[in-house]
Protein backbone atom coordinates (compact mmCIF):
# COMPACT_ATOMS: atom_id res chain seq x y z
CA UNK A 1 0.00 0.00 0.00
CA UNK A 2 1.51 3.36 -1.01
CA UNK A 3 2.52 5.83 1.67
CA UNK A 4 0.22 8.75 2.24
CA UNK A 5 2.17 11.98 1.91
CA UNK A 6 2.09 14.10 5.01
CA UNK A 7 0.45 17.43 4.39
CA UNK A 8 3.03 20.21 4.35
CA UNK A 9 2.64 22.59 7.26
CA UNK A 10 2.49 26.29 6.46
CA UNK A 11 3.21 29.04 8.98
CA UNK A 12 0.22 31.26 9.46
CA UNK A 13 -0.27 34.85 10.52
CA UNK A 14 -1.93 34.79 13.95
CA UNK A 15 -4.34 37.60 13.10
CA UNK A 16 -5.97 35.66 10.25
CA UNK A 17 -5.07 32.03 10.95
CA UNK A 18 -8.34 31.54 12.81
CA UNK A 19 -10.18 32.35 9.62
CA UNK A 20 -8.33 29.68 7.69
CA UNK A 21 -6.30 31.98 5.42
CA UNK A 22 -2.83 30.71 4.50
CA UNK A 23 -0.24 32.92 2.85
CA UNK A 24 0.34 32.15 -0.82
CA UNK A 25 4.05 31.93 -1.68
CA UNK A 26 3.21 32.13 -5.39
CA UNK A 27 2.16 35.72 -4.73
CA UNK A 28 5.26 36.41 -2.61
CA UNK A 29 3.16 37.05 0.49
CA UNK A 30 5.39 37.96 3.43
CA UNK A 31 3.45 40.26 5.75
CA UNK A 32 5.45 43.06 7.38
CA UNK A 33 4.59 42.62 11.06
CA UNK A 34 6.95 45.03 12.85
CA UNK A 35 4.97 48.24 13.60
CA UNK A 36 8.20 50.24 14.02
CA UNK A 37 9.33 49.40 10.47
CA UNK A 38 5.87 50.20 9.12
CA UNK A 39 5.80 53.55 10.92
CA UNK A 40 9.31 54.37 9.73
CA UNK A 41 8.36 53.71 6.09
CA UNK A 42 5.30 55.93 6.46
CA UNK A 43 7.35 58.70 8.12
CA UNK A 44 10.05 58.63 5.43
CA UNK A 45 7.45 59.05 2.69
CA UNK A 46 6.74 62.59 4.00
CA UNK A 47 3.02 62.32 3.30
CA UNK A 48 0.69 65.28 3.04
CA UNK A 49 -2.96 65.35 4.05
CA UNK A 50 -3.94 66.05 0.43
CA UNK A 51 -2.00 63.06 -1.01
CA UNK A 52 -3.31 60.06 -2.86
CA UNK A 53 -1.11 57.07 -2.02
CA UNK A 54 -0.63 53.90 -4.05
CA UNK A 55 0.01 50.76 -1.98
CA UNK A 56 0.93 47.50 -3.72
CA UNK A 57 0.26 44.23 -1.91
CA UNK A 58 -1.46 45.62 1.21
CA UNK A 59 -1.88 42.13 2.68
CA UNK A 60 -3.84 42.30 5.93
CA UNK A 61 -3.69 46.10 5.99
CA UNK A 62 -1.08 46.81 8.66
CA UNK A 63 0.48 49.60 6.59
CA UNK A 64 -2.77 50.58 4.88
CA UNK A 65 -4.31 51.73 8.15
CA UNK A 66 -1.26 53.87 8.96
CA UNK A 67 -1.46 55.48 5.51
CA UNK A 68 -5.20 56.13 5.82
CA UNK A 69 -4.56 58.05 9.04
CA UNK A 70 -2.42 60.59 7.17
CA UNK A 71 -3.73 61.07 3.62
CA UNK A 72 -6.78 61.94 1.59
CA UNK A 73 -6.97 58.59 -0.22
CA UNK A 74 -5.23 55.20 -0.47
CA UNK A 75 -5.40 53.08 -3.63
CA UNK A 76 -4.49 49.50 -2.69
CA UNK A 77 -3.60 46.95 -5.40
CA UNK A 78 -4.12 43.34 -4.26
CA UNK A 79 -4.19 40.18 -6.35
CA UNK A 80 -5.45 37.83 -3.60
CA UNK A 81 -9.23 38.15 -3.18
CA UNK A 82 -9.06 36.56 0.28
CA UNK A 83 -6.88 39.41 1.54
CA UNK A 84 -9.08 41.94 -0.24
CA UNK A 85 -11.99 40.68 1.89
CA UNK A 86 -9.90 40.97 5.05
CA UNK A 87 -8.85 44.51 4.17
CA UNK A 88 -12.44 45.54 3.48
CA UNK A 89 -13.57 44.10 6.81
CA UNK A 90 -10.78 45.92 8.62
CA UNK A 91 -11.99 49.37 7.51
CA UNK A 92 -15.73 48.66 7.37
CA UNK A 93 -17.73 51.08 9.47
CA UNK A 94 -14.70 53.28 10.22
CA UNK A 95 -13.88 56.79 8.94
CA UNK A 96 -11.26 55.10 6.72
CA UNK A 97 -13.76 53.19 4.58
CA UNK A 98 -14.57 56.01 2.08
CA UNK A 99 -10.85 56.87 1.79
CA UNK A 100 -9.83 53.38 0.59
CA UNK A 101 -10.03 52.26 -3.05
CA UNK A 102 -9.05 48.67 -3.84
CA UNK A 103 -7.87 47.52 -7.26
CA UNK A 104 -8.14 43.72 -7.52
CA UNK A 105 -5.68 42.04 -9.86
CA UNK A 106 -2.08 41.98 -11.08
CA UNK A 107 -0.56 45.43 -10.63
CA UNK A 108 1.83 44.85 -13.56
CA UNK A 109 -1.14 44.42 -15.91
CA UNK A 110 -3.36 47.06 -14.31
CA UNK A 111 -3.74 50.61 -15.54
CA UNK A 112 -2.64 52.73 -12.60
CA UNK A 113 -4.63 55.85 -11.72
CA UNK A 114 -3.14 59.14 -10.54
CA UNK A 115 -1.20 59.04 -7.26
CA UNK A 116 1.28 61.32 -5.47
CA UNK A 117 3.30 58.77 -3.51
CA UNK A 118 3.78 55.00 -3.60
CA UNK A 119 4.49 53.17 -0.32
CA UNK A 120 4.65 49.38 -0.42
CA UNK A 121 6.11 46.11 0.78
CA UNK A 122 5.97 44.52 -2.65
CA UNK A 123 6.16 40.88 -3.77
CA UNK A 124 9.84 40.55 -4.63
CA UNK A 125 9.28 38.60 -7.87
CA UNK A 126 7.75 41.68 -9.53
CA UNK A 127 10.47 44.11 -8.39
CA UNK A 128 12.04 44.90 -11.76
CA UNK A 129 8.90 45.26 -13.92
CA UNK A 130 7.22 47.26 -11.16
CA UNK A 131 10.07 49.76 -10.87
CA UNK A 132 9.88 50.58 -14.57
CA UNK A 133 6.09 50.57 -14.64
CA UNK A 134 6.18 53.22 -11.92
CA UNK A 135 8.98 55.27 -13.51
CA UNK A 136 7.25 55.34 -16.89
CA UNK A 137 3.89 56.22 -15.31
CA UNK A 138 2.46 59.63 -16.18
CA UNK A 139 1.85 62.05 -14.63
CA UNK A 140 4.94 61.83 -12.43
CA UNK A 141 4.54 60.92 -8.78
CA UNK A 142 6.58 62.64 -6.05
CA UNK A 143 8.41 59.64 -4.61
CA UNK A 144 8.15 55.91 -3.86
CA UNK A 145 9.17 54.16 -0.63
CA UNK A 146 9.51 50.48 -1.51
CA UNK A 147 10.71 47.32 0.22
CA UNK A 148 13.03 45.16 -1.93
CA UNK A 149 15.23 42.12 -1.56
CA UNK A 150 18.60 43.44 -0.36
CA UNK A 151 20.65 42.42 -3.42
CA UNK A 152 18.06 43.97 -5.75
CA UNK A 153 18.26 47.22 -3.75
CA UNK A 154 22.06 47.20 -4.06
CA UNK A 155 21.73 46.74 -7.82
CA UNK A 156 19.43 49.77 -8.04
CA UNK A 157 22.05 52.06 -6.47
CA UNK A 158 25.23 50.44 -7.89
CA UNK A 159 27.73 52.75 -9.62
CA UNK A 160 30.00 52.12 -12.64
CA UNK A 161 32.74 49.69 -11.66
CA UNK A 162 30.74 48.09 -8.83
CA UNK A 163 30.32 44.33 -8.97
CA UNK A 164 26.51 44.62 -8.98
CA UNK A 165 26.40 47.43 -11.58
CA UNK A 166 24.09 46.30 -14.38
CA UNK A 167 21.45 47.39 -16.86
CA UNK A 168 18.93 47.72 -14.03
CA UNK A 169 21.27 50.20 -12.29
CA UNK A 170 21.81 52.56 -15.21
CA UNK A 171 18.23 52.39 -16.52
CA UNK A 172 16.82 53.23 -13.09
CA UNK A 173 19.32 56.01 -12.40
CA UNK A 174 18.60 57.57 -15.80
CA UNK A 175 14.97 58.07 -14.78
CA UNK A 176 15.23 58.62 -11.01
CA UNK A 177 17.32 59.44 -7.98
CA UNK A 178 17.62 56.31 -5.86
CA UNK A 179 18.85 55.77 -2.30
CA UNK A 180 18.72 53.03 0.30
CA UNK A 181 17.17 54.39 3.49
CA UNK A 182 16.74 51.35 5.75
CA UNK A 183 17.81 47.74 6.26
CA UNK A 184 15.12 45.29 7.36
CA UNK A 185 15.86 41.81 8.72
CA UNK A 186 13.87 38.77 7.63
CA UNK A 187 12.40 38.30 11.11
CA UNK A 188 10.30 41.44 10.65
CA UNK A 189 8.04 39.44 8.31
CA UNK A 190 5.62 36.59 8.72
CA UNK A 191 6.37 34.11 7.33
CA UNK A 192 10.04 35.18 7.21
CA UNK A 193 11.47 35.28 3.65
CA UNK A 194 14.77 33.56 2.83
CA UNK A 195 16.48 36.89 2.13
CA UNK A 196 17.21 40.16 3.91
CA UNK A 197 15.49 43.32 2.73
CA UNK A 198 16.10 47.04 2.23
CA UNK A 199 13.77 49.99 1.93
CA UNK A 200 14.57 52.22 -1.05
CA UNK A 201 13.46 55.76 -1.86
CA UNK A 202 12.91 56.45 -5.56
CA UNK A 203 12.35 60.00 -6.78
CA UNK A 204 11.55 60.32 -10.51
CA UNK A 205 13.50 62.95 -12.45
CA UNK A 206 11.02 65.60 -13.50
CA UNK A 207 11.25 66.52 -16.28
CA UNK A 208 12.65 63.19 -17.54
CA UNK A 209 15.77 63.16 -19.75
CA UNK A 210 14.89 64.28 -23.31
CA UNK A 211 15.52 60.95 -25.03
CA UNK A 212 13.49 58.09 -26.43
CA UNK A 213 13.55 55.60 -23.54
CA UNK A 214 12.89 52.63 -25.83
CA UNK A 215 16.00 53.55 -27.84
CA UNK A 216 18.02 53.88 -24.64
CA UNK A 217 16.76 50.54 -23.36
CA UNK A 218 17.68 48.87 -26.65
CA UNK A 219 21.24 50.20 -26.45
CA UNK A 220 21.83 49.20 -22.83
CA UNK A 221 20.28 45.79 -23.47
CA UNK A 222 22.95 45.11 -26.13
CA UNK A 223 25.83 46.59 -24.12
CA UNK A 224 25.08 44.78 -20.86
CA UNK A 225 24.52 41.31 -22.34
CA UNK A 226 28.31 40.97 -22.06
CA UNK A 227 29.14 43.82 -19.71
CA UNK A 228 32.76 42.70 -19.23
CA UNK A 229 33.55 42.64 -22.97
CA UNK A 230 34.66 45.70 -24.92
CA UNK A 231 31.94 47.47 -26.90
CA UNK A 232 33.89 46.70 -30.06
CA UNK A 233 33.55 42.96 -29.35
CA UNK A 234 29.90 43.28 -28.33
CA UNK A 235 28.87 45.15 -31.49
CA UNK A 236 30.80 42.76 -33.76
CA UNK A 237 28.39 39.96 -32.91
CA UNK A 238 26.41 38.93 -35.99
CA UNK A 239 23.08 39.13 -34.20
CA UNK A 240 23.78 42.74 -33.16
CA UNK A 241 25.04 43.97 -36.53
CA UNK A 242 22.13 42.26 -38.32
CA UNK A 243 19.61 43.96 -36.03
CA UNK A 244 21.20 47.40 -36.47
CA UNK A 245 21.41 47.00 -40.25
CA UNK A 246 17.72 46.10 -40.38
CA UNK A 247 16.88 49.16 -38.28
CA UNK A 248 19.06 51.39 -40.46
CA UNK A 249 17.40 50.24 -43.69
CA UNK A 250 13.98 50.70 -42.12
CA UNK A 251 14.91 54.24 -41.04
CA UNK A 252 16.15 55.07 -44.55
CA UNK A 253 12.91 53.76 -46.02
CA UNK A 254 10.76 55.88 -43.67
CA UNK A 255 12.77 59.06 -44.39
CA UNK A 256 13.20 58.42 -48.14
CA UNK A 257 16.98 58.36 -47.70
CA UNK A 258 19.06 56.62 -50.34
CA UNK A 259 21.21 53.81 -48.99
CA UNK A 260 24.82 54.12 -50.27
CA UNK A 261 25.81 51.22 -52.55
CA UNK A 262 28.95 50.59 -50.51
CA UNK A 263 27.09 50.69 -47.17
CA UNK A 264 28.66 48.39 -44.57
CA UNK A 265 26.96 48.30 -41.16
CA UNK A 266 30.05 46.96 -39.39
CA UNK A 267 32.16 49.79 -40.76
CA UNK A 268 29.52 52.30 -39.70
CA UNK A 269 29.45 50.82 -36.16
CA UNK A 270 33.25 51.06 -35.94
CA UNK A 271 33.09 54.72 -37.00
CA UNK A 272 30.55 55.51 -34.28
CA UNK A 273 32.55 53.72 -31.58
CA UNK A 274 35.74 55.49 -32.70
CA UNK A 275 34.02 58.90 -32.69
CA UNK A 276 32.92 58.29 -29.09
CA UNK A 277 36.27 56.82 -28.03
CA UNK A 278 34.21 53.84 -26.91
CA UNK A 279 35.72 50.89 -28.80
CA UNK A 280 37.70 49.65 -25.80
CA UNK A 281 35.19 50.70 -23.16
CA UNK A 282 33.17 48.12 -21.24
CA UNK A 283 29.58 48.57 -20.11
CA UNK A 284 30.49 47.74 -16.50
CA UNK A 285 32.54 50.98 -16.29
CA UNK A 286 30.35 53.33 -18.36
CA UNK A 287 28.14 55.99 -16.80
CA UNK A 288 24.95 57.65 -18.04
CA UNK A 289 26.82 60.38 -19.95
CA UNK A 290 28.89 57.76 -21.81
CA UNK A 291 25.74 55.98 -22.99
CA UNK A 292 23.94 59.22 -23.86
CA UNK A 293 26.85 60.24 -26.12
CA UNK A 294 26.88 56.79 -27.72
CA UNK A 295 23.14 56.80 -28.34
CA UNK A 296 23.19 60.32 -29.79
CA UNK A 297 26.04 59.43 -32.15
CA UNK A 298 24.37 56.23 -33.37
CA UNK A 299 21.09 58.09 -33.97
CA UNK A 300 22.91 60.89 -35.81
CA UNK A 301 24.17 58.23 -38.25
CA UNK A 302 20.65 56.90 -38.72
CA UNK A 303 21.20 53.77 -36.61
CA UNK A 304 18.43 53.08 -34.12
CA UNK A 305 17.75 50.50 -31.40
CA UNK A 306 13.95 50.24 -31.53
Amino acid sequence: MPKVKKEKQTRQHNAIAKQGILFNKDFGQHILKNPLVIQSMVDKSALRSTDTVLEIGPGTGNMTVKLLEKVKKVIACEIDTRLVAELQKRVMGTPFQPKLQIIIGDVIKAELPFFNVCVANIPYQISSPLVFKLLLHRPHFRCAILMFQREFAYRLVAKPGDKLYCRLSINTQLLARVEIIMKVGKNNFRPPPKVESNVVRIEPRNPPPPINYREWDGLTRIAFVRKNKTLSAVFKQTSVSTLLEKNYLKSCSLTNTTVPQDFDIKQKIDEVLTTCNASEKRARNMDIDDFLLLLHTFNKEGIHFL
